[in-house]
């Protein structure tokens, strides 16, 4: 069974928005964007967890979006969604 981020062991602490403010690096995403469907999301924040650009956007411990100017397009999110709320969709111009 999966576990839920509050069941995870300590780890190190990642600060929200962990490239730099004056870096946006969300124009040379890898070609793909995560999209989130509100829907299929149990909030169980593993997209939150997995994120290694801390891009998962949080409200009252519920998923809410992406921070799409440092989000780099790797799509470790969607690979760890066990729901499938996440998709990775082929980028359209602007994010």
């Amino acid at each position: 069974m999966l576990k839920r981020y509050q069941e995870l062991p300590i780890g190190g602490v990642v600060v929200g928005g962990a490239t730099p403010q004056l870096v946006k690096t969300g124009s040379w995403r890898s070609g793909q964007k995560p999209v989130y469907d509100q829907q299929r999301c149990i909030h169980c924040l593993l997209c939150w967890v997995h994120c290694p650009e801390a891009t998962i956007l949080i409200e009252r411990g519920q998923m809410r979006g992406f921070d799409y100017e440092h989000c780099k397009g790797c799509g470790l999110c969607a690979e760890h969604c066990p729901t499938g709320a996440i998709q990775m969709l082929k980028e359209t111009g602007g994010s």
